[in-house]
């Protein structure tokens, strides 16, 4: 069982990696904050949508198994 978690744990690893690299860069949004310009980057109303928020949710959902999977190999390997 212990192994398993563990091959589990590695892929969850290497997707959370591709997911990171594939979310779009915000360099717009940094652009946009030195010049100045938009209203939305100080309101903050500005939505994710499409492939970004595909890419938000899945990097989520691979972050709470990360850690879910870490705490089963935490308290699979004190009672051993």
């Amino acid at each position: 069982m212990y192994n398993v978690i563990q091959t589990l744990l590695i892929i969850d690893c290497i997707l959370i990696v591709i997911a990171v690299m594939l979310q779009p860069t915000k360099q717009q949004d940094a652009l946009s904050a030195l010049s100045g310009g938009g209203n939305e980057l100080q309101t903050g109303s500005t939505k994710k949508r499409g492939f970004e928020a595909f890419m938000v949710k899945v990097t989520w959902v691979l972050g709470i198994l990360f850690f879910v999977f870490s705490l089963i190999l935490v308290y699979l390997s004190s009672h051993k």
